[in-house]
């Protein structure tokens, strides 16, 4: 079991060639998977427990994948890092029931769902049958579409509520058991809501279950300081500062001993203040 009572990190394997951040992306095509094992090494010893593989590029506007190509990516990564590291937990980033069946069956410990279930309507039954940990985020739309899906007209966070009060219902109605929100930041969300939702995390609380903060290198950090994502580790780090104090159990990220050096230095500061 993965023990989220304590914050853990996330490491970002993009099997992808079209990620937003071109250092995140890993050669899936070599028969040895030297590349991706290299890296997968890299981030474990550095302290990740967690391996996040995704084979379909899910930023703005990204190119659609067919579920055979997203398969041919996946699974034959999911198999040699199981090999390589038997006692890693592996996190698949799919939105489709069929790769999510098949990635467990390869070796995969978590489903990593940016729809929720929309965009597969057996999602959450193929999530019960397996009976794996489930990542519920939010989103709006596809990747196709969802910048344009940014209108709240109650306002974000009870939006967030309302989502995952239904979502978790019929997760449970499933048999899923273990679940983990994310809230979706950059998904159908502009700059403006996204700092607006970090900085109310704690409101997404009430569901007593663990939270999962994706803001490594994001639009939200490098754009209104007219930087690029390569040079947005240093926001990265201040917005996964914030995502911690604010209750957030999961960092995912591309720099994992940045990540694992910022939740050390949270941790040490606020247990040598408390009462």
């Amino acid at each position: 079991m993965l023990d989220l009572r304590r914050p853990q990190v996330m490491g970002i394997l993009n099997l992808t060639p079209d990620s937003f951040f071109a250092a995140s992306r890993v050669s899936a095509a070599t028969p040895d998977h030297t590349d991706l094992l290299g890296r997968a090494e890299a981030m474990l010893q550095a302290g990740a427990a967690v391996l996040d593989l995704g084979g379909y590029s899910s930023r703005p506007g990204a190119e659609h994948v067919t579920e055979e190509e997203e398969m041919q990516r996946l699974l034959p990564a999911v198999e040699a890092v199981r090999r390589a590291f038997p006692e890693a937990f592996i996190s698949v980033d799919t939105f489709r029931s069929s790769v999510a069946a098949a990635a467990v069956a390869a070796g995969a410990d978590i489903l990593n769902d940016i729809s929720g279930g929309e965009l597969d309507a057996d999602m959450f039954a193929t999530a019960g049958r397996l009976q794996v940990p489930y990542v519920l985020m939010h989103m709006r739309g596809t990747p196709q579409t969802m910048t344009t899906l940014t209108d709240y007209p109650d306002g974000l966070v009870p939006e967030l509520v309302r989502y995952f009060r239904d979502k978790l219902a019929a997760l449970r109605a499933a048999g899923v058991a273990d679940v983990v929100l994310d809230p979706g930041f950059g998904f159908a969300k502009n700059a403006e809501q996204n700092h607006e939702l970090l900085g109310r995390l704690r409101e997404l609380e009430l569901f007593g279950l663990p939270m999962l903060a994706g803001l490594s290198r994001k639009a939200m950090l490098y754009r209104p300081l007219g930087l690029t994502p390569e040079a947005a580790l240093p926001g990265t780090v201040a917005v996964n500062t914030m995502a911690l104090l604010n209750g957030v159990s999961l960092l995912r990220v591309h720099d994992v001993p940045e990540a694992v050096q910022t939740i050390r230095l949270v941790a040490n500061t606020y247990s040598s203040t408390s009462p």
